[in-house]
């Protein structure tokens, strides 16, 4: 299971969806932002949060990074409170045992790099993938559509 961080949800809103969650209060105390977390479920939420605040059905992704699917956590952001850093992703990308591991090795279809902070947490949506970029020395300019072996 994965999840793209680095696509802004225009709509619905934070303060829209915990209307519709019926979770108070409002307007809440603190905001996330909405990013579409990948073609699947996409009308699931899947919180994702640095690991000071753990709940219900809480799942440890790193030692930095927890991913929370329950209400609680929207509850506790909108009370003011919950982990430092969060984001909203609705819905999420999948595959099959063994899949991510051939298009990563086989087809070369992915660039690994480092999570950070900002990376993941930054609000800049837009520079997310040219931070990631950046922190394994490529410059996106000579990147090709092209897939090759050297």
């Amino acid at each position: 299971m994965g999840l793209v961080i680095n696509r802004r949800l225009p709509k619905p809103g934070f303060e829209d969806l915990l209307e519709q969650l019926e979770i108070a209060p409002a307007p809440p105390l603190r905001r996330l932002g909405l990013c579409a977390g990948g073609p699947l479920e996409d009308t699931r939420g899947f919180v994702l949060h640095s690991s000071d605040w753990k709940g219900e059905g809480s799942m440890p992704v790193t030692g930095s990074a927890t991913l929370t699917a329950s209400l609680d956590v929207l509850k506790e952001i909108a009370e003011g409170g919950g982990p430092r850093d969060a984001l909203l992703a609705m819905g999420h990308a999948s595959w099959e045992a063994g899949q991510l591991e051939e298009e990563i090795f086989q087809h070369d279809a992915w660039l690994l790099a480092p999570a950070s902070r900002e990376i993941v947490f930054g609000h800049d949506h837009a520079a997310k993938w040219r931070q990631a970029l950046a922190s394994i020395n490529i410059d996106p300019i000579r990147l090709t559509g092209r897939a090759g072996h050297a």
